[in-house]
């Protein structure tokens, strides 16, 4: 699937707010769906870059030989998502902000990976 139909799918997810697709090394979104004017997609994908080069940096200084799944941060109304593509050489990551009431958080991690799993950058 493309870009758009990936971001189309992943705000079907139950309490999507918005998703991104990022790339980690620039800090720039390749494409957003979703957010307002409680969430910036722009400014959260760029400001989510830090904490994936923070955890690519940690894990090489740790010098692990293992890859990141998936990084979760969870707010008192929001779950934020990020998952790095491993299709793209580590340079790419979807990120999914969610509404902690309205979300199921397995059911989502489930749906970026069968999502990342079908997207063709």
């Amino acid at each position: 699937m493309n870009i758009e139909t990936a971001l189309k799918e992943a705000m079907t997810v139950d309490g999507a707010i918005g998703i991104a697709l990022v790339d980690y090394e620039s800090g720039m979104s390749l494409g957003t769906l979703g957010g307002g004017p409680s969430l910036d997609l722009e400014l959260a994908a760029a400001g989510n870059t830090e904490v994936v080069r923070s955890k690519m940096r940690t894990l090489a200084s740790l010098a692990m030989d293992d890859t990141i799944e998936d990084i979760l941060i969870t707010l008192g109304k929001q779950y934020h998502l990020i998952r790095p593509l491993g299709s793209s050489s580590g340079t790419l990551f979807l990120y999914l902000a969610l509404d902690r009431n309205r979300s199921n958080l397995a059911l989502a991690r489930h749906s970026l990976k069968r999502i990342e799993n079908g997207l063709e950058v």
